[in-house]
């Protein structure tokens, strides 16, 4: 105790600076001075506690960091250890039995000392001879007065962090969000400052906490709000300033903070009563009034272990209905809101600066950038492949990013590293649009290429269609990679893979169009010669009709069929068609081959064709022997016989013609299915496979027979009329009159030179006549003109004979008296008329 006065003394000589600052405040009274000197005298600081402190810095804690824990820490890193502790500390199974209170304010301002001394906690607290950062981050510790968790908070306004309060802010959001109180601590002093009291830091803090916490904005659901009391400790306080002018301050300055906050426009009526409740505490300087400072932190405890007192602080509205085992994750989840709220990353002014001067700096970098890319980008949007346009836009890329990186290099390093991503990516989506258009360009161009290749490699003489269409992919690969490498910047997720796998997909578009039309070219040159050789062996076997005729018929066509289908596949391993292309080829070849087939039988079968065969078999049989000598009919021969005979054996050769019909069914072909795709040069004719080998009706057999009948009997009529002839013949002596009678006239022809002359160029004229076998289309033309003259001739007549009876009508009309003199008058003129025309009609039938 006899340390005492020269403590004091000591402590009066060179006082510390909270009691300078104390006895320098204009608004420190004489009489307060006083009282703060006498106290120091009277009560000189507790030596013993800043010993233990000065012990607790020098590591000398014993087991003093094995009740609490950091749950975060400097790295903003949530614990996972928050649960097992809960336990550990006898806390994990209360339910709702239990609070959480925890502290905020300025660094180096009494926090943890004032949570130590109300809880029994054991944080860390500062040595009072370096006054430096002490908390880090976010720890909690239980109270040993109550099932209380306390939270300590890193302080603000540290010079450790300076400007970078981004922390400050989240750890402020996260307190206020996940306790029931929150101690502010702050100086007598600091009351009526803005950013001594953290009165900036707390309206970002409520702005970020109604857009986080403050409830949806769907009005028809009301949600219970669950409120957080915010308790003012005034640390220091001499009694200078009355307590209520303090609670005042502090109290309109909450409420203006309030109402210059930015709200969400359903929590635009809601006031600062509606989230919290203010309530207030002073406390005496702890240096120089330790015992009025202890019993004060004494009587404050109360409030928060007394629950009979009126001012309990951990009333049930405050409590946030989680139970004990859940708050772990329950402050976890806030946690990880509020690191993702972009709202609390405010800028600090070197920041502010270099975010400025870099946008200015990127936007005239993009101008310039963009300036240099308008006059390559309109051939590019026209469809033309601008050569060597890689090289030019890494040359504009190196010069734009030059010089942002020699002005803007000198300003905040993380905003210059930031905004250098940015312009450079919004340069690479500048040149995106560039790169994707010189990649169609190529596509483009790389198809029409392969196009024009195919089409000249295949005008080659013995050309292979496979290797014309392999080299030609290569190259336009080769061609289309080389252009799409060159143009691709490093450093960017472009990618051309996407469009070289569309350009194979046209690449083999193109080569199988290409592949289906030469492979239709070959099936049609396949189908002519199809056709030309059944063209002949058709003609024969149904021109000379036997029941065997068919057989021959089928058996040139299923060779012929054969021979075509090997010709096809012998052609088609050049093409490297596929055995789907093939099958479907050789179905549409068998259908085009059969199709051919029966067009020539319907040609063959038609009424004239068959007609002219029966004529000629029936001729054959009828004006020629067995010997094949032409018959002449004498009176003595059986006529009717012979043409009996022939006419039955004629149209017994009628019905081979009705139907495909040989002498074996396995001669018969496979007909294709009606739904085959044909693709022949012309439309197939549509056919029902049951009528297939069905080529004259019943009735169309009936019609022929009767007209063959018909021709028939006319050559038996003819020959009749031959033996007729041949039995009336003319008298040799009238050869002799007719040469007596005609022997002047010939002389005269013969011996005029006019009339021989004539007589030589009509015998020349007929002769060549004969000779070119003229005959018959030279009497065609002669009846074709007495025909037309006889039709000109009738008409004529016709009109004539229909003018006769209306003159005759008109001639003959009977002249009617009258006494009426006008009227007889009128009708005179109308027959005079009438018998005009009349006249007229007669001779114009008379001219005609």
């Amino acid at each position: 105790m006899n340390q005492t006065p020269d403590i004091a003394a000591n402590l009066l000589a060179n006082p510390p600076p909270e009691l300078q600052r104390i006895l320098d405040d204009p608004r420190t009274t004489d009489e307060a001075r006083q009282a703060v000197k006498d106290v120091s005298v009277v009560s000189p600081p507790p030596v013993h506690n800043s010993l233990a402190s000065t012990k607790k810095q020098n590591g000398d804690t014993n087991n003093a960091g094995e009740g609490r824990l950091q749950i975060v820490n400097e790295h903003q890193e949530f614990t996972k250890e928050l649960s097992p502790y809960l336990a550990k500390w006898g806390l994990l199974d209360k339910g709702f039995a239990y609070d959480v209170v925890s502290v905020f304010g300025s660094q180096s301002t009494g926090k943890s000392t004032l949570l130590n001394r109300l809880f029994g906690t054991s944080f860390d607290v500062m040595d009072e001879t370096k006054r430096q950062q002490t908390t880090k981050g976010i720890w909690m510790c239980p109270s040993i007065y109550g099932n209380t968790l306390v939270m300590d908070v890193e302080g603000t306004d540290g010079r450790e962090r300076g400007e970078d309060q981004d922390f400050e802010r989240k750890s402020a959001l996260f307190s206020l969000a996940s306790t029931e109180v929150l101690i502010v601590n702050l100086w007598e002093h600091q009351i009526g400052l803005y950013n001594g009291a953290n009165m900036g830091l707390l309206k970002t803090v409520f702005e970020v906490n109604l857009g986080l916490f403050g409830g949806g904005g769907d009005s028809s659901k009301p949600k219970p709000q669950e409120k957080t009391l915010i308790l003012f400790v005034i640390r220091d306080h001499v009694g200078a300033t009355p307590v209520s002018n303090l609670t005042a301050t502090l109290t309109q300055d909450m409420e203006k903070i309030w109402a210059s906050l930015s709200k969400p426009s359903h929590l635009a009526d809601a006031t600062l009563s509606s989230y919290f409740d203010l309530s207030f505490a002073t406390l005496p300087h702890k240096v120089l009034m330790p015992e009025k400072f202890e019993s004060e932190v004494v009587e404050l405890r109360k409030r928060f272990t007394d629950r009979s007192r009126p001012d309990y602080v951990f009333q049930p509205s405050y409590h946030k209905r989680i139970p004990a085992d859940g708050v772990g994750f329950y402050m976890e989840g806030i946690w990880q809101q509020v690191l993702t709220n972009k709202d609390l990353d405010l800028p600090t002014q070197q920041e502010l600066l270099a975010q400025f001067r870099c946008d200015e700096l990127s936007a005239a970098v993009t101008e310039a950038f963009l300036a240099s890319s308008k006059a390559v980008r309109r051939p590019v949007e026209a469809g033309q492949v601008v050569d060597g346009l890689g090289a030019l836009m890494k040359d504009w890329l190196e010069t734009a990013l030059g010089k942002f990186d020699r002005d803007a290099s000198r300003y905040h390093a993380g905003v210059y590293q930031r905004k250098r991503s940015d312009l450079l990516a919004g340069l690479h989506a500048s040149l995106s649009s560039l790169f994707l258009g010189q990649l169609k360009n190529l596509h483009k161009i790389e198809t029409a290429k392969f196009s024009k290749d195919i089409v000249k490699g295949t005008k080659e003489v013995g050309y292979d269609f496979a290797k014309v269409v392999t080299e030609g992919k290569e190259q336009a690969r080769e061609r289309f990679l080389e252009g799409a490498k060159e143009v691709k910047i490093d450093g960017t997720d472009w990618e051309y893979e996407h469009e070289l796998a569309l350009l194979d997909e046209d690449l083999k578009v193109i080569a199988d169009r290409c592949r289906a039309d030469e492979t239709k070219k070959m099936v049609n040159t396949i189908e002519r010669n199809i056709k030309r050789q059944l063209l002949e062996p058709v003609e024969v076997a149904l021109s000379q009709p036997s029941p065997k005729m068919w057989d021959t018929v089928l058996k040139t066509y299923q060779s012929v069929s054969e021979d075509a289908e090997e010709s096809y596949l012998t052609k088609a391993k050049a093409y490297n068609c596929s055995e789907e292309e093939n099958e479907h080829a050789l179905a549409s070849l068998r259908a085009r081959a059969w199709l051919s087939l029966r067009r020539k039988l319907e040609e063959q079968t038609s009424d004239a064709t068959i007609l002219a065969t029966l004529r000629s078999t029936f001729e054959e049989r009828f004006r020629y022997d067995e010997a094949g000598v032409p018959r002449v009919w004498k009176p003595e021969d059986d006529i009717e016989s012979a043409f009996t005979k022939a006419k039955e054996e004629t149209l017994a050769l009628l019905p081979l013609f009705a139907t495909v019909s040989p002498t074996t069914s396995s001669l018969l072909p496979k007909l294709p299915s009606p739904e085959t795709s044909f693709d022949a040069e012309s439309d197939p004719i549509p056919f029902d496979p049951s009528t297939a080998f069905v080529l004259l009706s019943p009735t169309k057999l009936l019609s022929l027979e009767t007209r063959f009948k018909r021709e028939a009997d006319a050559a038996y009529v003819e020959a009749k009329r031959s033996m007729v002839s041949s039995v009336a013949q003319v008298p040799l002596w009238m050869y002799g009159i007719l040469v007596v009678l005609g022997w002047n006239e010939a002389m005269a022809v013969l011996f005029n030179p006019l009339y021989f002359a004539m007589l030589l160029v009509l015998g020349a004229s007929g002769y060549i006549i004969l000779q070119l076998g003229l005959a018959g289309p030279l009497l065609q033309v002669i009846r074709t003109v007495l025909n037309e003259v006889k039709r000109i001739a009738t008409e004529r007549l016709r009109e004539a004979f229909k003018e006769v009876p209306e003159a005759q009508r008109i001639l003959n009309q009977p002249y009617l008296a009258s006494n009426n003199s006008s009227t007889s008058h009128g009708n005179d003129g109308l027959r005079s008329e009438e018998r005009k025309k009349g006249v007229l009609l007669s001779e114009k039938m008379v001219e005609k």
